[in-house]
C-alpha cells in the first residue's frame, strides 16, 4: 500500500515518472538534433504543433477556474503563464509562425486544423480532458509537470542545430530560445505547486499517473510526426535505429 512521501521523495518520483519516456527519444527529436530532417519536415512539425501548443492558454484557463480560490500561489502562476502565451511580448503562436515561414510553409496552412495528424489532435484532446475533468492539482501535474517541464531539454539539443546546420537566423528561431527559458520556469513552479498540494496518499499517485502519461502522450506525438512525414525519406537505418515504433 502506497504511504504519504515528503517532499523529496514525491519530487524524485514525479522525475522518474517521466524518465524514459521523454520525446528525446522519439526518431524525429534524433532527426533533427542530428540534422537529418529538411526544412520540409520541419514544416510539418510547426504545422502540428501549433495545434497542440496553441491551446495551451486554454488549456490553463480551465485550470484556473477550477483551481481553489485558497490556492492563491497556483491561481496567479496559472494567470501569468497564460499571459505569457497570449499577451506578455510577442504572442508565442505567432513566434512559431514566423518559425514555420521560414520553414517554407504560410500561415494558412499552420492554421488549418487539416494539416495536423489524428495523433496530434490526439495529444490536443487529452490536454483539454485534464484540464476540464481532473483535479485541478493533478491536472498541473499532467499539463505542466508530464508536458511542459520536458521543454528546455528538448528545445536545448534542437535549437544549437537550427542554427548551425540549417542555418535558421536568432529571430527565425525565437520560438525555441523564448521557451528555453520560460519553461524551465514554468516546469520548476509547476513542480512547486504539486509538491505544496497533492498532500494525501490519492492525490500523489494520481499525479505521478498522469505525469507518466502525459510523459507518454508527447513521445507517442512526436513519433508520429516521424512516422507520418519522415519514415518514407529517412528509414530507421538511417539514423541508426531499429526499433519498433509505436502503433
Amino acid at each position: 500500500m502506497p504511504e504519504l512521501m515528503n517532499h523529496d521523495e514525491f519530487r524524485t518520483a514525479l522525475e522518474n515518472a517521466i524518465k524514459g519516456k521523454s520525446a528525446n527519444k522519439s526518431p524525429f527529436s534524433i532527426a533533427w538534433a542530428t540534422g537529418k530532417l529538411s526544412r520540409a519536415h520541419l514544416a510539418r512539425w510547426a504545422e502540428n504543433h501549433y495545434h497542440y501548443v496553441g491551446p495551451f492558454a486554454d488549456y490553463l484557463g480551465y485550470v484556473y477556474a477550477r483551481m481553489p480560490a485558497r490556492y492563491a500561489e497556483a491561481k496567479d502562476f496559472l494567470l501569468a503563464n497564460m499571459y505569457e502565451e497570449e499577451i506578455g511580448g510577442d504572442r508565442h503562436t505567432d513566434l512559431l509562425i514566423r518559425f514555420a515561414e521560414a520553414c517554407g510553409t504560410t500561415r494558412e496552412r499552420v492554421g488549418d486544423e487539416d494539416n495536423m495528424s489524428a495523433t496530434t489532435r490526439a495529444l490536443q484532446s487529452w490536454c483539454y480532458a485534464v484540464a476540464m475533468r481532473e483535479d485541478p492539482i493533478v491536472a498541473v501535474a499532467g499539463l505542466v509537470v508530464g508536458l511542459e517541464s520536458q521543454v528546455p531539454s528538448i528545445y536545448r539539443r534542437q535549437t544549437p542545430t537550427l542554427r548551425e546546420t540549417y542555418g535558421f537566423t536568432d529571430e527565425e528561431v525565437e520560438f525555441f530560445d523564448l521557451h528555453i527559458v520560460s519553461d524551465e520556469i514554468h516546469g520548476e513552479r509547476g513542480y512547486q505547486i504539486v509538491l505544496e498540494h497533492a498532500n494525501t496518499v490519492e492525490l500523489q499517485q494520481r499525479c505521478l499517473k498522469i505525469c507518466e502519461i502525459g510523459a507518454e502522450m508527447r513521445l507517442l506525438y512526436t513519433t508520429a510526426l516521424y512516422r507520418d512525414y519522415v519514415e518514407k525519406d529517412l528509414p530507421l537505418s538511417a539514423l541508426g535505429l531499429d526499433m519498433p515504433l509505436a502503433a
